[in-house]
Parts: structure tokens; sequence; C-alpha cells
């Protein structure tokens, strides 16, 4: 059978997945209105085109590309295209009928009519818009867009952008990300000083410095042809949220380069979500293309733990599984970092013996202290144009102290900084809309009065507690 209750739902959230990265493209004015001045003119009157319907012409594009389109695909496409319009033809229920169906000539000219109507440029032309586009600009959707672009025709025609040679080619864009993460003019000493800049993080610190001298040394042998022991990349980050712990492993990533430890020196955010699937043999193909990408640098898997929960199917395991082949297959030139919370971390790295042999390295972060936390505000304040009065500065130190006081395993320290931030520019704008006159002193002033009640703040962040 062609299509199945599976397919359909891997579908649906292909679409749904992509259609949520349309719509926040969509609400970006001047993006749609650049992607559209790079399709062709149509007629003397031009509509500005949505994001969901030029990826449409982009996966009509690349299906002209692929050799004996199957029914399967032909179904996906015109799945994608009825959920842009808000339809959907593909009942579940109906799984006999819509095998009938998709083998018929009607469907067929159903599907060739979406072909030609809904192709926005000559087939001939070696490209596709909205990637090219978002590609160009480095948007911040781009990597996500691309992941949803590569899932969905693996999905539905079995095309693998990043294993087939032709891609960069078919598409008008290089699916290598590798190259946006290079930082310009990189060196060792340029990485370590950006370390140790970071608020707090002493023992981290500590720690990054003695695995560098490590690997230094370990070059030097390599060198003058003496014998070394194999020395493991992958990484345990252990500690609470807002620590710092995405920083140091892009660090990680730009310092392994540094040292000839990874080719390449990126590093790739993800969490079980970005790992795991819904359905049977999927989750492989998600893990497969992550690692992929992130091969040649660092693999940041955040709150790993999640993959070892019992979340009512064994699709963690898998994910765990196949993680594990990928990093022995790329064990020259990958590294791994896993986060979270130290007691779940500890259950995670004992529930496989995979995971124990290949992570032997802990770096433990912990809560900044209230004077960190008030360094962490005036940076923000720094990079916003922003400055403290000296009452100003004594109330957020209380405001800290207390939030210290209080803080558990789930304490959000830079995060909830940030979040006291946004609530005091908020609490000073609307103290200088009413006046009569803002000189440019007073647009960057924080003064005592913006400063929410310490008690307050306090409340807000723990609120959950407080209602236990």
């Amino acid at each position: 059978m062609t299509i199945t209750v599976d397919y359909i739902h891997q579908l649906k959230k292909a679409t749904s997945e992509a259609l949520a990265v349309c719509d926040a493209i969509n609400n970006e004015t001047q993006t749609i209105s650049e992607i559209n001045t790079l399709l062709p003119q149509k007629g003397d009157h031009k509509l500005l085109l949505k994001t969901e319907k030029i990826l449409l012409s982009d996966l009509i594009y690349v299906f002209s590309k692929v050799k004996n389109l199957s029914e399967k695909a032909q179904f996906g496409l015109a799945y994608y295209y009825d959920a842009i319009r808000n339809q959907h033809f593909a009942d579940e229920k109906e799984l006999e009928n819509l095998n009938k169906l998709v083998a018929t000539n009607a469907f067929k000219s159903h599907f060739n009519t979406i072909l030609q109507e809904n192709i926005l440029f000559d087939l001939s032309q070696s490209k596709t818009y909205l990637l090219q586009y978002l590609k160009q600009k480095k948007h911040h959707k781009w990597k996500e867009m691309q992941q949803i672009f590569a899932s969905f025709l693996a999905l539905v025609c079995d095309f693998d952008i990043h294993k087939n040679q032709n891609t960069a080619a078919i598409l008008g864009v290089d699916f290598n990300l590798h190259q946006e993460y290079e930082v310009e003019n990189d060196s060792l000493e340029k990485v370590l000083e950006e370390l140790h800049e970071l608020i707090g993080l002493e023992n981290v610190k500590k720690d990054v410095s003695e695995l560098v001298n490590l690997l230094k040394v370990q070059q030097k042998r390599t060198a003058q042809g003496l014998k070394n022991i194999e020395i493991t990349l992958h990484t345990v980050f252990l500690g609470p949220p807002g620590t710092g712990k995405t920083t140091v492993a892009r660090l990680l990533g730009r310092i392994f380069k540094q040292l000839d430890f990874l080719s390449q020196g990126q590093m790739i955010e993800t969490d079980r979500e970005g790992m795991v699937a819904g359905y049977v043999g999927q989750t492989a193909t998600k893990v497969d293309a992550i690692v992929t990408e992130a091969k040649g640098g660092v693999l940041f898997i955040d709150e790993a733990y999640a993959l070892s929960q019992n979340l009512g199917n064994d699709y963690g395991a898998e994910a765990v599984n196949t993680l594990l082949k990928r990093m022995e297959d790329f064990r020259d030139d990958f590294a791994v970092v896993v986060a979270g919370y130290d007691e779940p971390m500890q259950v995670f790295i004992d529930s496989n013996p995979g995971l124990r042999s290949r992570f032997n390295r802990y770096f433990h972060f912990d809560h900044f202290s209230p004077d960190e936390l008030f360094a962490i505000f005036e940076i923000y304040c720094k990079k916003s144009d922003f400055i403290l009065t000296e009452e100003a500065k004594e109330k957020l130190k209380d405001t800290f102290e207390l939030l210290f006081e209080k803080r558990d395993d789930s304490f959000g320290n830079a995060r909830v900084i940030r979040n006291v931030f946004e609530k005091v520019i908020q609490k000073q704008a609307n103290r200088i809309v009413l006046l009569k006159r803002i000189s440019k002193k007073a647009l960057r002033t924080i003064t005592e009065e913006d400063i929410p009640e310490p008690m307050e703040t306090v409340a807000q962040v723990f609120y959950k507690k407080q209602e236990e």
C-alpha cells in the first residue's frame, strides 16, 4: 500500500513545521518584499507572494529533477498544496480509497495542474529562490528551513540533500553550512580570551585550560614521533539553565579546530525534539541529518537526559544508538557535548554502556552569584545603550540577592536576568513617554522607579513554587 496512516501522520507533522516557519517569515515585511523582488515578474501588477507559496515553487522545481516520481511523492506534494490552502483531502480513515485515488488519471491530471500553476520560474534555471535568499542573507530561519526542506524531500521522494552529490547544482545553493560558522581571523588566543572574559564560570575556565594544555602536549608528542593515548573530545556539561553551557560549547568547537583536533569547529545545537521522530524509521534519519551537519565540529545536545526518559515509545533509545554509531564512524572529526541537570544527566549516561565509555569528561556549571547576576545585567545595559543611576543599581543588587537566596536547580540565571532587563526597559518606556520633552539622556537612563520591587520580581520568577 502506497499511502499509510504513518505516512499521513508524517506529512501532517512535516507540513505543520514548514507552515510555522513560513508564518514567522511572513511577519517580516522587508524579507517578504526582498524575496519577491527576486522572482520573475508576471504581468503589469504583481502581488507579494507569501513564503509558503514560494516554498511550494521551490519544491516543484526539485520534483522536476527527480526521475519517475512515485505515487507516494505525488501524493506528498499534493498534501502540502492542500495544506497551504487550508484544505485536507487526505483522511486516514479512507486509506483504501486514497490508494485507489492516487492511481487514477484524474489525480495525475490534478497533480500536473498543481505543477503547472504553481511554478514561479523557468524550470531550466538551476536554483531555488527561497533557499537561495535565506542562505545569502544568513537569515535566522535559514537553518530551520534547510532542515524542513531536506526532511520533506527525504520523506516524500527519498531525495537525500546531504548525500546527493548534485545538490548544489540542482538547488543553486550549497547545503554545507560549515563555512558560515567560521570566525574571521580566528586564533586559539582569541578564543581563550573570549572564554576568560565570560562572567563567572571559574571552574569551567580552569577545566578548559587544562584540556587545552593536554591537547597541546599531545600535539608535541605526535610531532616527536611518540605514542599518544586516545583522547575523547566528548564532554558532559552539568548544571542549571542559563549558565553559559551553549556559549562554552561553541567556544570548544573553535578551540578544537585551532588545535587541529576538528576540521571545521562549528557548533550545532539540538535537543530531543531535533533528534527523535514520532514514527518508526524516521528517528535514525533525523539523527543522521543533524550529525552530518555537525561533522567536523561539535554537536551540542541540550537536556540530553530526555533521550532516555520513557515517553511512551523507545525512539529516544533509537536516537542514542544511532548517535553512538555515528560517534564511532566519525570519531576522528566529531565531538558531542551533552548538557543538563546533574542527577538526570548521570542517569542518562548510566543508561547505556556506550555512553559511559565515550563520555568521561565532565564540566560543572554553577549558579551565578548575586554580583555576577548584576554584572550580566550591566552587560545588557551596555549593549543596548542604557545607563543605571546609583539608586537603580542598589535596588537591582537587592533583587539579585533575593533571587540567589531563593534559587533552586531550575533557576534560569542569565535567562532570568534577561527577562528582568526587558521588564525594566518596559517600565522605563512607560515612565518617559509621559514626559513633555524626551531628551537623549532620558532615553538612556534607568532610574530606581524603573526597577520593579525586589519581592515582586521574586514572586514572578518563582510563582509556580508559591502556588504549590
